[in-house]
């Protein structure tokens, strides 16, 4: 997977930020975040403990850079429960998340939610900050319009190979 991400904003680290990742086994995907304006290149990783069936939720341990906005050279380390809810049309999901930039614990949550047709919504609380996404996916690509920080606007571009 392949994913490229553009926020306008003046901060240097969250302007431009691209990911690849490749799935090693199929519960282990392991890649790397470049952001390249921070000249910052770190490791991406998640380990799926269970994976999602009608009763039970996925649950994965993963690890990434510290949320959008955080100094270069920060990581995060995340265990997160994620369902979906077909009745809903809704997969909510909540993660107990260690960030090295706050030297602590936060609660990141949010949810999915399917608008038809390809659409759908992800408002999304990242631990300090609530973001929106309105995203359009189609096979094994989809676009991002993002709303960061609730005030700031980016897009996103991901392809799965």
């Amino acid at each position: 997977m392949f994913s490229l991400r553009w926020v306008d904003t003046t901060l240097e680290r969250p302007r431009w930020r691209s990911t690849a990742s490749y799935s090693v086994l199929p519960t282990l995907q392991i890649g790397v975040e470049i952001n390249p304006v921070a000249e910052e290149i770190g490791p991406i990783a998640t380990l799926f403990l269970a994976t999602e069936t009608e009763t039970r939720p996925a649950v994965f341990l993963g690890t990434s850079s510290d949320r959008i906005g955080s100094p270069a050279g920060e990581q995060a380390y995340f265990l997160t429960v994620a369902k979906y809810i077909p009745a809903l049309r809704v997969a909510p999901y909540a993660s107990l998340n260690y960030s090295e930039w706050d030297d602590g614990w936060n609660v990141p949550f949010g949810a999915s939610v399917e608008l038809g047709g390809g659409f759908a919504v992800r408002p999304m609380y990242d631990g300090n900050e609530t973001h929106l996404m309105g995203s359009f996916a189609r096979d094994r690509w989809s676009v991002s319009a993002l709303w960061v920080w609730l005030e700031r606007a980016g897009l996103a571009v991901s392809v799965g190979f």
